[in-house]
Parts: structure tokens; C-alpha cells; sequence
């Protein structure tokens, strides 16, 4: 089909040759177009029929799943089809794609999971990122593939990375690409500052700043909240005074009925406030709205590698987000945003929003990494790399999930692949399959995926969640949320093939699933209870005083967070300790623990971090001795070893070498540096340690010394001597700065009688900084150019010092005198 893009008025429309010029000559183009540019809907059709896409389809990225369905609903529009025909779409547990379809419109993580199906995309010509500035995990994930496929698979798979706000420059750097840039049609929006915002009152704010818009303009309004608890919430507060206003709450967890009907027109032409995350920030345009108003916040999941936990963050969006909701005023028409904060608070606004593979939980990621063979996330080219952190977490709970062995993935582990979902849900269900439980399983998964279904109020028992599930499958008793809960159910049914199951459940059943889902998360209850829980990764957890679970001995916790150091209990099911008999593991453990003593060698039976029993042993593994001690340097190591000034001056020495002969090669040797390092240095000297006392009597400067390469060790003890011999005989001491500043002399005046030059260090290229004292030992003069002294500053110190010390010797030419050691007095002329 030829689609004649030209009679369409768009004005991505212009554009369209030079991107099509482009494409022809390089496998990789930008195309920056603001919003309402129809870069989304027009150019995908406008290159169906370039020659270079011959034969292959086109496939487009979008990062949610409402704008997927409503791009390619509005393609096949222009085309006088349906979706389906020429133009698709595929989102999670939906599809809508036919043997002709040219143009799919994807979710991110389904192209992951086809270019692991076919890592050369063969029946792919060209892949299209949508609003690649979100900066998705997904997006990133899928492009460093696409990458990586170009350069050892396909050089003829075009990629087409579409924007209205990123930093194309940097970006196309990073892609050697170049960049094609539409101005669009964006009509002009005023932007007024209402002042600064408290978040704990955001609903009741953004309610008046609505009331007072509506007053004052026409048109629909678009309302940016960070989310579904502030847009209810002021949802409320609207309806109790708004009468002739349709309010629409609009966002990702919304059944798609009620999102569409946010996005269209009113049928009876009545007036419209859609209250919106930031879903409505980019490829939806929400026909008849004329004014935004911007909360100035927005609500991110964010992992915490040193706890395993995600929590969710209110946080103040960045410029780009701020422009791009702005922006959505005036892509019909001129338009007003309204910005709930003041002009000094948008100066500090970062400029763009940090990429989510920086704060992400990356289990799937790295899952992903290892099905394709890539055993080091650094083989990959990343617009953004991830976190090794993050990286290393994931790869922990992945080897506990028995998916990666060794880094390498397993055959469970490419089962676990093959589910789309988590790995976590994943290696649940494979589990429950093993069980005879695959249908509570199925019931399981959404609940911990979706929102919950129920209050607060009632506890957090898994169990009642599941119980009003399958009353709502038998009864249609519940809630609207119930709804979204059961169709995900369903689509889990249908793709494992099994019945629904309404029957009665054990509650431990429940608790042994959830177990192998959060393995790490298996928790008892501390001593005392107190309702808190020690979990399997050594962290804590707490239950509400008051609920049902909170005197159990043994939870299975799904979802928790890590408030404050201890994370809080959202739900989780009781768990009966036999069944965790599997996952008990023998394990020798050896441990430093100061105040106990030193090593600690135990063989424990446990379960994760959590204890069932322990017996002490003899005879420890060597290496596992030697990794305790070594580990507990890095964290203790400045207060466990003799770190004396004499340690502290050779560190002084080799830093300032460092810095004074940077081609020489001279280690870095901050005492941190050393700490993290020091199984390097410090190991052959830690066999026989066994308390902290041991540890004290290691000559630690000594060790430091041999730890150099010889070469080093002449150059120091040449370039860096201790002490300098000053004209009385004396052998001062001189003091080295860890900055490399000029080392300290610090030495009685008359010792210095008769001194034409400054002591030098560092083969005479590093002049001393002479401290010269009283006979009383105090600091008279600060110099480092002695001559200078003699000649100028001495005759006012001398005068000073006549009076306070009238029995020593001042002479009035100390540069012709024989200096004076020890404690001798004035003395006659010759």
C-alpha cells in the first residue's frame, strides 16, 4: 500500500524527505519534533514503502501501553483500516497484529523478548523509539541490543530514535548520528507562576488553582498530579463543587474504558478537567485542552541496591518534563500553563529526568544479559550504563532463583525467561507447577503485580486479598480494582493452560509461594517480637502492632519497603517453617566481629542470613578466614590496625611523590585506597590472625615499604629522606603533607646560623618549609627561602628575640656565625 502522506497537514509532513534521505544513507537517525509534530503517527506511515525496508516490517517502541493502542489505532485511521490490518499493536497479554501487518506498535520489554527470539531481527527493517527521552529501562535496554545487533548481526537494521526534549548533541555523540529537526506547529502557551506548593496539602492546592482557571479561561483542562492518591483525592474534592464539569482521573492502572474516555471529546460537548500523571505527558493529545496546570511533581520507583527494595519517591520533575507538560496546552491552539511553583524554584529545576536504569531494580535486565550470552554488562554500548551496584544485586537473587549459575544462565533460568513477567513471578509459578499449585499461583502473580485491592484497614494478609478474588470470580462481589486483578488472572490462566480455581487454600501454601518468589524476604520473628521480623537478607521488618500476622513466628513477606532503616510490612502471608526445609543450606561460616573478640568460625544451618542453628568449628577454611579479616579491614581497618604517625608520614611521602613525579608511578595511598585494597598488600600477613591484638602488632609501615616495587622503595628513601642534617650537626625531622605541599622543617633558629640555602627534597626540586623556633620551641618565622629570612625578616624577629631571651646569642650576621646545638648561651666575640 502507498500511503500519500502529503495531503495529510502536519508538520512533520516537511521534514519527511530529509528523513527519508537519511535513513537511505545511515542505519541510524534522530528526528527531534515537538509535540503535536505527528512525528508518532505520520513518518511511521510515510516510510512503509522506502526500498530499504522491502520485504520487512517496521516495528515502533512507545513507552506506555495506552499510547501504543492509540497510536496505532489512529495509523490505521489515516489508513481507512483497523488495527490489525496493515498497522498493530502488541501490549502485554494483548495483541492485535495479522499476517500483513507492516507497522507494530510495541510496549518496550516485547522487543526484548522477540530479539532474544531473533537476535538479527530478520523480518525487521526498521526499529523506531518513541519518545526516547523518558529514558524508560526498557527503551535502554532494547536500544544497547539493537546495538549490539547492528554491529555484529545486521548493519542494515535502521534505527529512528524520536524526541521533543532530550539533548540531541550529546545523544548523537553517543550514537554517531545525525539529527533531522522538525519546529512543528506549536502554538504559544503563557506560563504564570503560582508560588511554591506544600506537598502534604498538593489535592486541596491544585483544587483551588483549578476553580480559579475555570473562572478565567476556556477550554479543557489538564491537570498534572503525581499520582492516583492525589488525583482521587482531588477528584473529590472537585465533584462536591463542580456540577457542569466532567472530571476524568487519568492514569496507567485506570481500566482502558475510562482512560479513553479521558482523552476524547466529551459526546454532549460539556466541559473537561483530566487530573493525569505523567502518562499524559507525551504522544497523547487530549483533543480541547487549552489550559495545563503542573503540580511540579511526579512519583518514581526507586531501588536501593544495599536493602534489595524499591519504595516510590514524590519528586520534583525536571525542566524537559516540565516543558513537555507545558507544551500540551498549545498543540491545538494558544495556551495557558499554570506551574504550582515559583520562578526561583524553576531556575534549580535539573534539565533533564534522570534515565529509570539508574534507580531501577535490573533482575530482568540482567536475565535479559545473560539468555543473549553477555556475561559483563560493560561488553554492551549503553546511552546510560547501569549501575554496577544495581547489576550485582540482581545478580544475586538470580543465582538464588537457581537461574544463573557461575553468571551463566540455566535451563531454569531460560525457563524463567520465557514467562513474560518478573523472574521473581516466574520462578513462582515454575515452582507452584512443581506443587500441584499453579492456580493459586495464577491469583498470586497480579496481586503482587496491581495495586492493592484492598484498605489498609485490613491488614496485611495476602490471603484476604486472594479470598476476595475468587468471591469476585464466584460471587462478582468487590471492588472496581478486582476487575484489572482478575483479567491479568485470567491471561496467566490462559497462557499456562489451566482452569479457574475458586476453592478453599491453605494460608502456608500461600506463604511457601510467596517464599520462592522473595526468597530473601522470608522472615522470623525477632526475639520478643514487638511485631518486627528479621528477613533472610539480614535487614528488618515490621508489622502493624495491631494485625492479624504481626505475632506470627514465621512470614513470607511480598511487599515491603525500607522506611527509615526497617522496612514496613505492606503484605505477606504466614509461613509454616517445614516447608522450608529445601531451602535450609549448611554453610560455613567465618566472621570478624571486634567487639566478640575477632574470628568467629561457625557452621550454621540457615537460611539466607537468618540463624536456625550454629555450631562452632575448629579448623576454618584458610581463604574464608583470610576473606573475613580482609572484609573487615575495609570496614573497621583504621581503628584494627597500628596506623601510627610513622605509617602516616610514608603515606605522606609517597602522595607527595605522587604528585611531584606523576610519571614515576607511585601508588595511590590514602588510607581509604589502602583499606579497600588490602588483600592486595596486607594478605600474606594476616595467616596467624585471630583477635584484634594480632592485628595491632603488625609493623604496618614496614609492610607498606615492601609493598612497593624495589625501584619505588630506592626512589623514596632517595627523593624523600626522613630527617636533614642543618648546620649544627643536628638530623631534623621533617614532615611530610598528604597534599603535596612543601614538607615541614621545623627547627631551632640558631641551629640555622650559618645557612646559605634552603634544605631541598625531591632531588632539589621541592624547596622545605622552614618552621624556625625559639629557643622555647615556638614558632618565630614561617619561611621557605632562608637567604630572603637573613636579609630582610630576622632583623625585626631578632629584636624580639633580644628581649625575651637575653642569654642567648643573636648576632647581628647569622649567615657568617657557627649555629648553636643544644643549650648553649651568649657567648663572647671573637
Amino acid at each position: 500500500m502507498k500511503f500519500e502522506y502529503q495531503n495529510i497537514d502536519l508538520p512533520v509532513k516537511d521534514v519527511i524527505p530529509e528523513i527519508q534521505q537519511k535513513l537511505q544513507e545511515s542505519n541510524t537517525l534522530i528526528v527531534k519534533a515537538p509535540p503535536g509534530a505527528g512525528k508518532s503517527t505520520l513518518l511511521p506511515l510515510a516510510l512503509l514503502n522506502e526500498p530499504w525496508l522491502e520485504g520487512k516490517k517496521i516495528l515502533m517502541l512507545e513507552p506506555r501501553r495506552l499510547a501504543a493502542k492509540t497510536i496505532a489505532n489512529r495509523m490505521a485511521d489515516l489508513l481507512g483500516e483497523k488495527a490489525g490490518e496493515t498497522v498493530g499493536y502488541r501490549i502485554r497479554f494483548e495483541s492485535k497484529v495479522g499476517p500483513n501487518t507492516k507497522i507494530e506498535v510495541l510496549t518496550e520489554g516485547i522487543l526484548t523478548r522477540m530479539i532474544h527470539e531473533d537476535n538479527a531481527l530478520e523480518n525487521v527493517g526498521l526499529v523506531i523509539f518513541d519518545e526516547f527521552h523518558e529514558r524508560s529501562i526498557h527503551a535502554d535496554v532494547a536500544m544497547a541490543l539493537c546495538r549490539e545487533s547492528q554491529a555484529i548481526l545486521r548493519d542494515d537494521l535502521r534505527v529512528l530514535v524520536m524526541s521533543a526534549t532530550m539533548d540531541m548533541p550529546e545523544l548523537s555523540k553517543m550514537l554517531n548520528s545525525p539529527i533531522v529537526e522538525s519546529k512543528g506547529r506549536q502554538y504559544p502557551v503563557e506560563i504564570h507562576y503560582t508560588g511554591e506548593s506544600d506537598m502534604r496539602l498538593l489535592p486541596e492546592l491544585t483544587s483551588k488553582v483549578i476553580k480559579d482557571v475555570i473562572k478565567n479561561h476556556e477550554g479543557d483542562i489538564l491537570v498534572f498530579l503525581p499520582g492516583q492518591g492525589e488525583i482521587r483525592k482531588c477528584e473529590d474534592i472537585l465533584k462536591q463543587s463542580l456540577k457542569d464539569i466532567m472530571i476524568h482521573p487519568l492514569y496507567g492502572q485506570l481500566p482502558a474504558k475510562q482512560q479513553f474516555s479521558a482523552i476524547v471529546p466529551n459526546k454532549n460537548g460539556k466541559r473537561k478537567v483530566v487530573l493525569a500523571t505523567n502518562i499524559a505527558e507525551t504522544s497523547l493529545t487530549i483533543q480541547g485542552v487549552k489550559v495545563v496546570i503542573d503540580s511540579g511533581f511526579e512519583r518514581t520507583a526507586k531501588f536501593n541496591p544495599n536493602t534489595g527494595l524499591s519504595r516510590l519517591e514524590t519528586i520534583q520533575i525536571a525542566k524537559d518534563s516540565a516543558d513537555q507538560r507545558a507544551g500540551r496546552a498549545g498543540r491545538l491552539s494558544a495556551g495557558t500553563c499554570y506551574r504550582m511553583w515559583s520562578i526561583a524554584t524553576q531556575s534549580r529545576l535539573d534539565e533533564q529526568r534522570r534515565p529509570e536504569i539508574e534507580d531501577a531494580d535490573l533482575t530482568s535486565l540482567v536475565l535479559d544479559m545473560a539468555q543473549w550470552g553477555i556475561v559483563n554488562a560493560e561488553d554492551l554500548s549503553w546511552v546510560t550504563p547501569p549501575p554496577k551496584g544495581h547489576i550485582a544485586q540482581a545478580s544475586e537473587l538470580l543465582h538464588e532463583l537457581e537461574a544463573l549459575e557461575q553468571n551463566k544462565i540455566t535451563e531454569h533460568g531460560k525457563e524463567l525467561h520465557r514467562l513474560p513477567t518478573h523472574p521473581r513471578i516466574a520462578h513462582m509459578l515454575i515452582k507452584a507447577k512443581e506443587n500441584k499449585q499453579l492456580a493459586l499461583a495464577t491469583d498470586i502473580a497480579p496481586l503482587l503485580e496491581e495495586r492493592d485491592p484492598l484498605s489498609a484497614e485490613v491488614g496485611i494478609n495476602i490471603n484476604l486479598r486472594i479470598e476476595a478474588l475468587r468471591r469476585f470470580r464466584s460471587e462478582k462481589i468487590g471492588g472496581k480494582r478486582l476487575v484489572r486483578i482478575e483479567k491479568i488472572a485470567a491471561q496467566y490462566r490462559n497462557m499456562l493452560n489451566i482452569p479457574v480455581d475458586n476453592s478453599t487454600f491453605d494460608d502456608y501454601e500461600t506463604g511457601i509461594l510467596l517464599a520462592y518468589a522473595y526468597p530473601e524476604r522470608i522472615a522470623c520473628a525477632r526475639p520478643g517480637n514487638n511485631a518486627q521480623f528479621q528477613m533472610a537478607n539480614g535487614k528488618s521488618a515490621t508489622a502493624g502492632h495491631r494485625d492479624d500476622l504481626a505475632h506470627e513466628s514465621w512470614l513470607a513477606i511480598a511487599h515491603v519497603n525500607d522506611r527509615h532503616g526497617v522496612g514496613k510490612i505492606f503484605m505477606a502471608s504466614p509461613l509454616n517453617p517445614r516447608d522450608l526445609m529445601p531451602l535450609v543450606k549448611t554453610k560455613e561460616i567465618i566472621t570478624w566481629n571486634t567487639k566478640k573478640g575477632g574470628l568467629i568460625a561457625t557452621e550454621d544451618l540457615r537460611i539466607g542470613s537468618i540463624v536456625l542453628k550454629s555450631t562452632p568449628i575448629a579448623d576454618a577454611d584458610e581463604d574464608l578466614v583470610l576473606e573475613a579479616i580482609t572484609n573487615a579491614i575495609k570496614k573497621e581497618g583504621a581503628h584494627l590496625l597500628d596506623w601510627n604517625e610513622d605509617v602516616e608520614q610514608w603515606q605522606n611521602k609517597v602522595l607527595s611523590l605522587r604528585k611531584w613525579n606523576p610519571e614515576a608511578g607511585f601508588p595511590d595511598v590514602h588510607t581509604k585506597t589502602l583499606l579497600e585494597t588490602n588483600g592486595e598488600w596486607l594478605a600474606p600477613y594476616l595467616r596467624d590472625i585471630n583477635k584484634p591484638e594480632d592485628l595491632k602488632k603488625i609493623n604496618l609501615k614496614e609492610v607498606l615499604e615492601y609493598s612497593l616495587e624495589p625501584e619505588l622503595q630506592s626512589k623514596l628513601k632517595t627523593l624523600t629522606p626522613s630527617r636533614i642534617e642543618v648546620p649544627s650537626g643536628s638530623f631534623i625531622k621533617i614532615k611530610y603533607q598528604a597534599n603535596g605541599s612543601e614538607p615541614v622543617l621545623a627547627v631551632r633558629l640558631q641551629e640555622c646560623f650559618g645557612m646559605k640555602e634552603t634544605p631541598t627534597v625531591n632531588n632539589g626540586k621541592i624547596n622545605v618549609l622552614m618552621h624556625l623556633l625559639s629557643p622555647g620551641f615556638k614558632i618565630v618565622q614561617i619561611t621557605s627561602d632562608i637567604k630572603s629570612f637573613w636579609d630582610n625578616a630576622y632583623f625585626e624577629v631578632r629584636k624580639d628575640l633580644r628581649m625575651r631571651y637575653k642569654k642567648h646569642f643573636w648576632p647581628e650576621k647569622p649567615w657568617e656565625e657557627e649555629a648553636i646545638k643544644g643549650s648553649m648561651k651568649r657567648r663572647e666575640r671573637k
